[in-house]
């Protein structure tokens, strides 16, 4: 899972997440647009971190984003996202 590995490495690096949990949802959208025969192409990530603290829903998936730039434009299509600090997790 390439593309699952560097979701991790460049989420954990930029966001030290307490919790990340990358689901590859690809074989969910075989046959829609983006959708290629290998998959790793939809994603759902749930990620803890206190680098949320404070910050509104848009504003955290912008971080994600930030992170996952060079793969939003080569290899991811789709992305869910929830983001979450350490006390909304355990809420």
């Amino acid at each position: 899972m390439r593309v699952a590995s560097a979701i991790e490495e460049k989420l954990s690096a930029a966001l030290a997440p307490e919790r990340l949990v990358i689901v590859d949802d690809s074989a969910r959208h075989a046959g829609h647009a983006g959708a290629r025969p290998q998959g790793e192409s939809h994603f759902t990530v749930e990620i803890v971190s206190a680098r949320f603290e404070g910050l509104s829903r848009v504003a955290r998936q912008r971080l994600v984003y930030e992170a996952l730039a060079e793969e939003m434009a080569s290899d991811i299509h789709a992305l869910a996202i929830r983001a979450l600090t350490p006390a909304e997790s355990t809420a």
